[in-house]
């Protein structure tokens, strides 16, 4: 397509934007390695336009890329190869909610920050949370199933999900599920688009179940010098108290951290790593009671325990800034999981590869370990270029991946697939699963319009 007009007789021209500036902004994700060059950016505000949008990619064989806060990190919405971007700004309402059901049905394009504050203000719950939820938007967190801080307590944005209204690669309108608790009419489709990045169908509106109000919250940092330690601690906690987060980082992480100005040491000795632990505050006695047997067999060297909502606010941000305090050192991350059991060993068999091929690289580990995910960053050397240090990168992901796939584990535990981790699929899939896939893909978008290239290589 060599002009907009096409476009134009779909979306008023304001909701249309060609310049360089835009096509950069809304072209993109938080990844940093891929060129950017869609042709144009256009802002539905309702299914019917997306449906049309879809029908005239159709016949002009035009890619169509979603984007959401574009935070991604696995090239999901980055629009690399003339395509039209599809974003979803506009779509940003929450349009019902129903008490009864505690259900509420709002637009793909709400921010994740803005559905948990509009829970809070019901008197409930929206407990899928990460450290982009000011900017992620709700139809982002379906197409990649997010998950973050709370998923050992309250699972993944699939848990929340009771029905879905999505444009298909064909341009029909499904609507899946309905909102309901029981429905046994035969395959639940829901499941399909979840996690499906766009490549199946665009999701426009997302009904989400709610949970009761949050009791009152407590947060342990321990301090703990031996990471095999770490599942002993995991263990010794989950034995008496019923845990809301249990995170850890690295002393490099925390340094990271520090150095951005974001808060102080939880206390003046340094460890090779720290766990934080969230709880219910009511469970204090049987926690502290936790924390002693830690201590007495050498498990944590110390710890500190919020007193208020600020202290515990004070005490996640030591978690939740590390990701923005090594953006400056262009971090090459890896989003990976393997069974929580295996984290200790796993981790360790990395850093092992990392030291062997980068030993002039510094590693930045931290991640959501009661749920077996950990998130790898190796950080860029001035002396490097970006592509010279990515490049660099690249060369161990077989080796990553091979650890990975010896352990049943996944290569992206929740950033998806993309473009960044494409050609690595089959290190968490079997030939008979992608090809699967690859059916799927083109029973719901038989000209290959849907965010084409992400997830399965063509």
């Amino acid at each position: 397509m060599k002009d907009t007009g096409a476009l134009k007789e779909i979306f008023p021209s304001s909701r249309v934007k060609t310049d360089q500036a835009d096509l950069m902004h809304w072209g993109t994700d938080w990844t940093r390695s891929f060129d950017i060059a869609p042709q144009a950016i256009v802002f539905p505000q309702c299914a019917d336009e997306i449906v049309a949008l879809v029908k005239l990619a159709r016949d002009r064989s035009l890619g169509l890329v979603p984007s959401g806060g574009r935070t991604g990190l696995s090239g999901g919405a980055v629009a690399s190869n003339n395509e039209i971007v599809v974003s979803f700004d506009r779509m940003n309402q929450i349009k019902e909610f129903n008490s009864t059901d505690r259900i509420v049905r709002c637009e793909a394009g709400v921010i994740t920050k803005n559905l948990q504050d509009y829970a809070l203000d019901k008197g409930l719950f929206y407990p899928v949370d990460f450290a982009s939820s000011g900017s992620s938007q709700i139809g982002g967190n379906v197409a990649t199933n997010a998950g973050g801080i709370k998923v050992i307590r309250y699972g993944l944005t699939r848990d929340w999900v009771v029905g879905l209204t999505v444009v298909t690669g064909k341009g029909d309108i499904i609507r899946c599920n309905r909102g309901l608790v029981k429905n046994a009419t035969g395959y639940d489709l829901r499941h399909l688009f979840i996690g499906s990045e766009g490549t199946l169908g665009f999701v426009v509106e997302v009904e989400i179940r709610l949970a009761p109000g949050p009791k009152p919250q407590r947060v342990l940092v321990l301090g703990v010098n031996r990471l095999d330690d770490i599942l002993n601690i995991l263990e010794c906690f989950q034995q008496r108290i019923v845990l809301t987060a249990f995170e850890f980082f690295s002393e490099l992480a925390l340094q990271k951290v520090l150095k951005h100005g974001d808060g102080q040491r939880p206390f003046p000795e340094s460890c090779a790593f720290y766990a934080l632990v969230e709880f219910d505050a009511e469970a204090d006695e049987e926690a502290a009671i936790a924390f002693e047997e830690a201590l007495d067999r050498d498990w944590v060297t110390t710890g500190v325990i919020s007193q208020s909502d600020a202290q515990a606010s004070a005490l996640w941000s030591l978690r939740e800034n590390i990701s923005e305090s090594i953006a400056a050192d262009t971090p090459y991350k890896n989003d990976l999981s393997v069974r929580i059991s295996e984290v200790p060993g796993f981790l360790s068999d990395v850093d092992h590869i990392v030291n062997q091929h980068y030993p002039e690289f510094d590693v930045c580990w931290y991640g959501h370990i009661g749920d077996g995910n950990l998130h790898l960053n190796i950080l860029k050397p001035e002396s490097l270029s970006i592509d010279a240090f990515f490049e660099r990168c690249h060369q161990i992901n077989p080796e990553l991946f091979n650890l990975i796939e010896q352990r049943g584990g996944s290569i992206s535990a929740e950033h998806g697939v993309g473009l960044l981790k494409r050609d690595f699929l089959s290190y968490s899939r079997g030939d008979s699963e992608v090809g699967m896939m690859r059916e799927l893909k083109a029973v719901f978008d038989p000209d290959g319009v849907m965010n084409p290239g992400k997830l399965l290589s063509v």
